[in-house]
């Protein structure tokens, strides 16, 4: 019979190695942090739920990457500066100590990579799927916190990187029979791609000095391209006209999108892209595009906002598009 690890001992194994300085070495309740001076504290969370969030069967390393990542790129899209994270984490009845190390491996990983240190959390069995939640932390000058409710009339809205990648990357895991003929063409560099798009996000934090000094609005995609920039619109009272003749497209969704057009649902209302929606005054623009290039991510300008309310949105022929609910939603 395999003994387990009591709950003091796989947290002095597993995390206590990646506490930063204010977690106390996770010996106590709490975590002690002093704010930098003239900066205000950026506070964000997501749960993840295993069969909801990731696959079950997803590498432990991976799906901890994720857990920290989504989290990293809300804070990027605010033009926040990383500063710890508190983990909870409620483990099956299955888990095992290789599969633990593994997971906190990953988490080392980028700990180290984004300098973004464990502060505490919880640690605690469930009999349902793995669950984790994450709440992490950040700093941003006094007053230069970028809003989702910034957007105003006349702003040129950008996105980062691609759109769609992960949510075709999840259609590929999935594997339902009315995407095989899809799934077959693709060439495999493009498939494996696009599933590791879905797998581990690449959050923008090269952006947020770019978005702190030239950014009205801003917000990531977690959800889907079309509902989250209609969400940032509503909470702005502002509409805007969107050109998907410009959607930043990946060669892997490119090549699927000529497999099946259809798909373009897909790419524009897919969630877990985690890019970074920007409004950006015209003036500002220029300046924007020449940061973002200096940090070496690509961002696209795909519509300009206006006064008014709703997200209308043409293809390249100025063609208007509809794609009915515009993101994932849990309810």
């Amino acid at each position: 019979m395999t003994t387990r690890l009591s709950e003091d001992d796989l947290i002095a194994r597993y995390f206590a190695p990646l506490a930063g300085p204010g977690g106390l070495g996770l010996y106590d309740d709490v975590a002690v942090m002093t704010p930098p001076e003239d900066a205000e504290l950026v506070l964000t969370v997501d749960a993840l739920v295993g069969g909801v969030h990731f696959f079950t069967d997803d590498p432990p390393d991976a799906i901890a990457r994720k857990s920290l990542r989504v989290n990293l790129s809300d804070l990027a899209a605010k033009g926040a500066e990383p500063a710890g994270f508190l983990l909870a984490l409620a483990l099956p009845p299955d888990w095992t100590d290789d599969w633990l190390a593994a997971f906190a491996r990953g988490l080392g990983d980028d700990v180290a990579a984004f300098r973004f240190p464990l502060l505490g959390g919880d640690t605690v069995r469930t009999p349902g799927p793995l669950t984790l939640s994450v709440t992490a932390l950040g700093f941003v000058p006094e007053g230069d916190m970028v809003p989702r409710t910034g957007v105003e009339p006349g702003d040129r809205i950008y996105v980062s990187g691609t759109i769609g990648d992960a949510a075709l990357g999840l259609a590929l895991r999935l594997g339902k029979p009315e995407d095989a003929g899809w799934i077959a063409g693709l060439p495999r560099e493009a498939a494996d791609f696009l599933r590791s798009r879905y797998l581990e996000p690449q959050p923008r934090l090269g952006l947020r000095k770019v978005l702190r000094a030239y950014a009205n609005g801003g917000m990531d995609v977690s959800d889907g391209l079309v509902g989250d920039l209609s969400k940032m619109l509503r909470v702005s009272d502002c509409a805007a006209d969107v050109d998907f003749g410009r959607l930043p497209l990946s060669p892997a969704a490119r090549d699927a999108l000529a497999h099946a057009p259809h798909l373009l649902r897909t790419i524009a209302t897919g969630g877990d892209d985690y890019e970074i929606i920007a409004s950006v005054p015209e003036r500002q623009c220029a300046a924007f595009e020449a940061g973002a290039r200096a940090a070496g991510i690509a961002v696209t300008q795909i519509g300009v906002a206006r006064e008014g309310r709703g997200l209308a949105l043409h293809d390249a022929n100025d063609a208007p598009l509809d794609f009915g609910k515009g993101s994932f939603s849990h309810f």
